[in-house]
């Protein structure tokens, strides 16, 4: 993945076309000029040529798209009549899913997040979580037994310090991951839960969700390698 920084230690920002406003890469959306002078998304800022940003929800997307104002919009950052599908507003959404759960896959299999519900308790109470996610049919006596678990194990008791509940459900993640039972996520390293936070948060805004998650960075006690090296010690570990 990208460093999100660039030589002067400085967040990269660009411009959303349609309200002005700047962001980072990482929480907008880049669209590019594909075949046929046809926009379509590239989420991951890959592709090469000249792009532009976005950084609205669906909704304001798809007002946009309605009142004529995406496509002039797309003409300036462009300098040409360029076209767009139809179903663009989709096709971002759909790719910003892709994106999300490749990102989720990729940190399962790296070993930095855990899943089953007394594994994350575990890793919970002994401060070794830096993100907790639930699928959108987790039970909420379950969601709030593990964000008590966590509170207690960063220090926080008597904080809002919360889970967050993702869109997918628990059948759609276990095959992101490729495990079973991925009602409940730990994310176990730091840098993983940036990284996450930028795909999946990015994801979850578009759509219209609220995306605050709570990344226990000052009070967690180990991550990076650290907390890699106690779950392969503990056998928490895949």
């Amino acid at each position: 993945m990208r460093n999100p920084h660039n030589e002067t230690g400085e967040t990269p920002e660009r411009r959303c076309i349609i309200t002005g406003e700047r962001g980072s890469r990482g929480s907008l959306i880049r669209l590019a000029l594909g075949p046929d002078d046809v926009v379509l998304p590239d989420v991951r800022a890959k592709a090469p040529g000249r792009g532009a940003w976005i950084g609205v929800p669906r909704a304001e997307l798809e007002a946009a798209i309605a009142m004529g104002k995406l496509k002039g919009a797309l003409a300036r950052a462009f300098k040409a009549s360029v076209e767009y599908p139809d179903d663009l507003a989709q096709r971002i959404e759909d790719a910003l899913a892709r994106n999300a759960m490749d990102r989720l896959g990729l940190e399962s299999r790296g070993g930095t997040l855990l899943t089953g519900s007394d594994r994350i308790e575990e890793a919970a109470r002994r401060g070794r979580v830096a993100l907790l996610l639930h699928a959108s049919d987790a039970r909420d006596d379950g969601c709030r037994k593990l964000a008590q678990a966590w509170r207690v194990g960063q220090d926080l008791e008597g904080s809002g310090l919360a889970g967050v509940r993702l869109s997918a459900d628990r059948h759609v993640l276990a095959l992101a991951l490729g495990r079973e039972n991925c009602v409940h996520i730990a994310i176990t390293d730091r840098r993983a839960a940036h990284r996450i936070d930028e795909s999946v948060g990015r994801w979850q805004r578009f759509i219209g969700l609220e995306w605050v998650p709570a990344l226990a960075e000052s009070a967690a006690k180990v991550h990076g390698d650290a907390a890699h090296g106690f779950l392969q010690e503990d056998g928490l570990g895949q």
